[in-house]
Order: C-alpha cells, then sequence, then structure tokens
C-alpha cells in the first residue's frame, strides 16, 4: 500500500481518538484491580469480545502520553502482512516524531504482529495491544514474547460500572430506603435484559438495544470466527453457536452435540466450540475434581459473556431467571478473578453447587444461586446440596444469592450445621462481597 494513503488512514484514525473524548467516559474497574498491568515497560495486551470497551480503555489509559496508533480493525487494513506493518510504523513515527507509545488495536488481524511487536520492544517502546481472540493472541505471545507482556481480559460493562454509567450513585444504607431500592432494582432489571456493553447503554430504545445485540453477535461469528478459522461446515457452526446460547448455564456433552448435528467427530465439535470460546463469547466451566483427568472427561457447563446476547438473540419466550442470573454470576467471577480457579459442583447423586471457588490445593468459597427461595422445596434441595459439597469439600465459607432474601443464618441438616450467609444478587454486584450490613 503506498505510504500516502497509509498516511491518510492513520490521520483518520487519530481523528477518531477525538471524537471517543467528546464522549462521557468512565474510568473502568479493570483499572485500579489490575494497576501492574498499565505501568512499567512489559507489553500491555488487553483482550475480551468485540465492542466491549478495550479500544476506549487504552485511549484513556494513554490520554496524557504521547502515542501513536495503528487501528488493524480498519477495513482498509485487512490482510495486512508483516512488510505493511513496518510501514504503517513508519508513518506513524512520521506522523509523530517523537512518540514513546504505540497502541496497536486488534493486532490479531495482522500476520506476523507479533515478531513486529518483539522488535518493537527491543527498540525501546512501550507497547500496549488489544484483541478479540483470547487464545490466538495467548499462542502468539507464550511463542514469542514470553516474559516480556503482562496480560488482562476485559469484559462488557459491570452492574457498578453500568450504575455508574446511568449517573446515579449509591452506598451501601441507600439499600434500606425503598425508593432507592426500588430504583436500584429497576437499574439490575435493564442490565439483565440488555447487558453491559457501552454502546448498547448508550441507547434509548429497546428495540435499537436488541437489534444492536443481534448485528454484535453476528459480526463475532463472521469476523471472529469464520473469517479466521478454515470452517468446514459453516451452518453447523452457527447452529452450534445458537445452540449454545439457548442451553446457556447448562451442562455441554460433545457427544450430544455431534448427534444433535449429524457430525461424525468429536473432534470437529470440540474444536467449533473452541473457536467459539476464543472469540470470547463463551465460557466453559469444568466441574469440580482433585483429579485433572476427570475435570476433563466429565461434561462443561456453558456461560454466555452477556445476557444481553441471551434476551435479543436466542429470544426465548420463557427465560430461565436462574439461569440467567447464574450466568451473571460467573461473568463477575470472571471479571474479578485473580488466581483463585473456578469450577461448578456435582456429586453422583445429582447434587449441585453453582460454583466453587479454589485457590491452591483448598476450596476457599462456595457460591449457590437460589433466586425462588421463598418455595420451600427449592429452598431445601439447594441448602442440602451445599451442606454436603461443604463437608466433602471442607469449606465453611458459603454464600446464597437470591432475588432479594437477606440474612445470615445457621442451617443444620442431617447432624451437619453450617453458616449461610444470604445475600440479593444485585447487592453483591453493586457493594461487592459483603453487600453491605445485613438487615
Amino acid at each position: 500500500m503506498e505510504k500516502r494513503v497509509l498516511k491518510q488512514i492513520l490521520l483518520e484514525q487519530r481523528e477518531e481518538i477525538n471524537r471517543i473524548f467528546q464522549e462521557r467516559i468512565i474510568k473502568r474497574e479493570i483499572i485500579s484491580k489490575t494497576g501492574e498491568l498499565f505501568t512499567g515497560n512489559l507489553i500491555k495486551v488487553i483482550t475480551g469480545v468485540r465492542r466491549c470497551g478495550k479500544s476506549v480503555l487504552v485511549h484513556l489509559l494513554l490520554k496524557n502520553k504521547n502515542y501513536g496508533y495503528i487501528n488493524l480493525d480498519d477495513e482498509r487494513l485487512i490482510g495486512t502482512k508483516p512488510g505493511d506493518l513496518n510501514a504503517l510504523f513508519e508513518t506513524v513515527k512520521e506522523i509523530n516524531p517523537a512518540l514513546k507509545y504505540i497502541f496497536l488495536d486488534e493486532a490479531q488481524n495482522a500476520a506476523g504482529w507479533e515478531l513486529f511487536v518483539n522488535r518493537l520492544k527491543r527498540l525501546g517502546y512501550n507497547i500496549f495491544i488489544t484483541g478479540s481472540n483470547s487464545r490466538l493472541l495467548s499462542r502468539e505471545l507464550a511463542t514469542h514474547l514470553t516474559g516480556r507482556h503482562i496480560a488482562a481480559e476485559l469484559f462488557p460493562f459491570s452492574f457498578r460500572e453500568f450504575v455508574e454509567y446511568k449517573n446515579k450513585k449509591y452506598k451501601t444504607e441507600d439499600a434500606f430506603i425503598a425508593e432507592k431500592r426500588g430504583e436500584i432494582k429497576n437499574l439490575f432489571a435493564e442490565y439483565v435484559k440488555f447487558g453491559g456493553f457501552p454502546e448498547v447503554i448508550k441507547l434509548k430504545n429497546g428495540r435499537a438495544k436488541e437489534k444492536y445485540l443481534r448485528d454484535l453477535y453476528g459480526q463475532i461469528i463472521v469476523k471472529d470466527v469464520l473469517s479466521r478459522f478454515s470452517i468446514k461446515y459453516v451452518k453447523v457452526l452457527k447452529e452450534m453457536a445458537f445452540y449454545l446460547l439457548s442451553n446457556f448455564s447448562s451442562r455441554m456433552s460433545y457427544n450430544r452435540m455431534k448427534n444433535i448435528f449429524d457430525i461424525r467427530s468429536v473432534h470437529t465439535v470440540k474444536n467449533y466450540v473452541s473457536y467459539l470460546e476464543e472469540s470470547c463469547i463463551f465460557n466453559q466451566l469444568n466441574v469440580f475434581s482433585f483429579k485433572v483427568k476427570n475435570q476433563m472427561m466429565q461434561p462443561k457447563k456453558i456461560y454466555v459473556v452477556d445476557t444481553g446476547f441471551i434476551n435479543a438473540v436466542a429470544s426465548q419466550f420463557s427465560p430461565n431467571y436462574g439461569k440467567i442470573m447464574e450466568n451473571i454470576v460467573l461473568t463477575e467471577l470472571l471479571r474479578n478473578k485473580d488466581s483463585e480457579e473456578i469450577f461448578f459442583y456435582s456429586d453422583s447423586q445429582g447434587k449441585e453447587v453453582d460454583f466453587v471457588i479454589k485457590k491452591g490445593t483448598k476450596v476457599e468459597k462456595l457460591i449457590q444461586g437460589c433466586f425462588d427461595i421463598e418455595d420451600v422445596n427449592t429452598r431445601n434441595r439447594e441448602i442440602r446440596s451445599t451442606i454436603m459439597a461443604s463437608q466433602k469439600l471442607k469449606c465453611g465459607n458459603i454464600l446464597v444469592l437470591t432475588d432479594d432474601y437477606e440474612n445470615e443464618e445457621i442451617v443444620k441438616w442431617q447432624n451437619i450445621e453450617r453458616k449461610f450467609k444470604f445475600l440479593p444478587l444485585w447487592k453483591w454486584l453493586l457493594f461487592g462481597p459483603s453487600g453491605g450490613s445485613v438487615k
């Protein structure tokens, strides 16, 4: 591509930055939670689902710094090759000779980007990278940039960020004031229905929100899966993605999917699910076991990165409220994940606990969702499953997330006593693990 054309593209991309800062931007929680990511000379890598705010986050971090910007998701730069990357760098330097930082947006769209970045690092530049394909980036980084990068994953807005973007501020005591409590719960209902993608929150009309989500879902399938991998059965992959989206918060069996979609090889099913997960639209969870082999052999549970996709694309007439809440919990746990591991628990009798939080060799917490706690049978079933799991896993730290019930209780079953903390999900999301004071 001619230098003149490259310069025009990069100058137009720089103008996009000015438009970004004309809009309202909130400071993302990841900045305070992963502060070390954004300091020092290591290459900073931020992955996440398309349109979750990665680019805006980096522009915000570099706002007062002298940096060059190359957006490789620009359709005019499709097919960028290693030689083109060098020409882009030369052009960025021509536009801004004194730059010290370089931001490479959607790096995985250019062949050989990791070698290019490695060279820039050796030249002393401070580099930020974003990407919408987590595994592709991690493989290349592990191969060429071992020890020279640090990575974090960004998700759509958390409920706290959603509330902040709505220009609302709440203290823990507000949860006990009827008017404020009702206001928070209304915001939560909107968050559950439409999710936390920044552009969706800006839209005022429900139909416009749903259309945006459907279009975004389609872009992810086409741009981040079909165009990136050699997919032999395109129609099957699209149907499989819809199947997973419609069966969120549920167990997923590769063999069952092989039969449903009439695919000869389980290996093909595993590959297709892996490609969808790499696009950051789905997350898989292993069953808890002290033996890694057992974890790998058992069916996994599948979750969606944002509940807006569930409501806009899957369009279920009678959505399972409990499963939607469970999906929200998993995304929040992943959003705040540090060194701990997250599993679900299931025993031979079919008793389940939604989430097992393990750190090192120790199970630190059990989290159970019980969103119909007024139903005695449901309450008893969830409590018994959790008590049995707590005894087997030697963990007494139990949190039960509810629709609106809050309390701390000592619960006894079959001569086993455990302390349960019941907390509304919206309070847990807004105020953190403590949820404020218990009534």
